[in-house]
């Protein structure tokens, strides 16, 4: 008889049954848990083995109802999620509603577009060994998720060391006067540029936005003398800015003076050029006059000159040929007469015209041909 069968021998664990302290039989605890399922479900004790199944089967069909439910989630717009399937590396899923199986999935939500600030204050040396003190601040956000949530363990630790040491190297291959004052601003994007270099070196996945110097401050025991220095620095500036200012209006003044001087030595040039040009050629065509009537051309070159020199002349001296006494021609006075007896005033006095010049020449050579006469008519006696 076998040992399992009733009123058998002894099982391999002793032997007995419930009374005489032997384990429960493994089919009668299952049947007991599926008569409660049942219980539960609106079933009984009397359902049989069936009923047992079929509440076990809700359950499971229950729990995976909640398993899958727990599985949605809701990405934002400013958000990115890294799944991993089994700690593996998956996909990225952007901003909507996503489903990935609990338990299997781990989702990892990071704020990509968020701008994040990182501050830090300290005193570093600088190329010259001087200390200083330089508060900084670095704006910053996400590139790259998978390399943000993979690749460093501590990305924004790592980002608090990368920038204390781009900062030192900068600042340790500056001047404290570029570091204070005149070189704060290049030295914020050779910082900038140093630590992405840094952080793209580490994988981190972080974007570098801009960095910010706040205020560079020089030791306690100078800041005196370095705000003289500072002074001194503006009032070169401002009297740089005004002798710019000075220059930008008095260059121009100059070079206008230069370019009309230029112009009107141009034109007393072409002036000039064709004045010799005219009396070369009035010289030429006198000449082809001269040969063929050379009396009557030197005579009008005698009248011309005459008229000529007596134009710029208000009195004459005539030295008269054979006589001893010089002829004296008051002109201004002759005009001054002729003036008076035509009724205007002595500030009316016009110029001598070219008729004038002629009746007066005219009786220049009268008077000193009569001077001459006489003085024949003298000697003869």
């Amino acid at each position: 008889m076998a040992w399992n069968e009733p009123g058998g021998g002894k099982d391999p664990w002793g032997g007995g049954n419930k009374k005489n302290g032997s384990p429960p039989d493994l089919d009668a605890a299952l049947k007991d848990i599926g008569d409660k399922f049942g219980k539960i479900f609106g079933g009984g004790s009397g359902s049989g083995g069936g009923i047992g199944s079929a509440a076990i089967i809700g359950v499971l069909l229950i729990l995976s109802v909640i398993w899958g439910l727990l599985g949605f989630y809701q990405i934002d717009a400013k958000e990115q999620a890294l799944v991993l399937r089994l700690g593996k590396f998956h996909e990225i899923v952007g901003d909507g509603l996503h489903w990935n199986p609990p338990l299997v999935d781990i989702v990892t939500r990071v704020r990509v577009t968020e701008e994040r600030q990182y501050q830090t204050r300290g005193q570093m040396l600088t190329q010259d060994e001087n200390i200083v003190e330089l508060p900084l601040t670095v704006h910053y956000n996400i590139k790259s998720v998978k390399d943000f949530v993979l690749n460093v363990k501590a990305p924004e630790y790592s980002l608090r060391h990368a920038t204390d040491s781009a900062l030192r190297h900068v600042v340790g291959s500056s001047g404290l006067d570029a570091v204070v004052s005149t070189g704060r601003e290049q030295l914020s994007i050779d910082v900038e540029t140093r630590l992405q270099t840094y952080l793209d070196g580490y994988g981190t996945g972080i974007n570098v936005v801009k960095v910010n110097i706040l205020e560079a401050k020089p030791p306690s025991a100078v800041k005196a003398a370095y705000d003289d220095v500072i002074k001194a620095r503006e009032d070169r500036e401002r009297v740089i800015n005004e002798a710019q200012a000075y220059a930008n209006g008095i260059v121009p003044e100059a070079r206008g003076r230069a370019k009309r001087v230029l112009e009107e030595a141009k034109g007393y040039q072409a002036r000039v050029v064709a004045d010799a040009e005219g009396e070369a050629e009035r010289f030429d065509k006198l000449f082809h006059e001269y040969q063929k009537a050379p009396e009557v051309t030197r005579q009008r070159l005698y009248l011309d000159t005459m008229q000529s020199v007596m134009e710029n002349s208000s009195k004459v001296m005539v030295d008269v040929k054979g006589g001893n006494n010089m002829l004296y021609l008051p002109l201004d006075k002759i005009m001054q007469q002729q003036a008076s007896s035509t009724g205007r005033t002595s500030g009316q006095v016009r110029s001598l015209s070219s008729a004038d010049i002629n009746l007066i020449t005219e009786a220049v050579i009268d008077r000193i041909r009569n001077q001459s006469a006489n003085n024949q008519r003298r000697e003869s006696r």
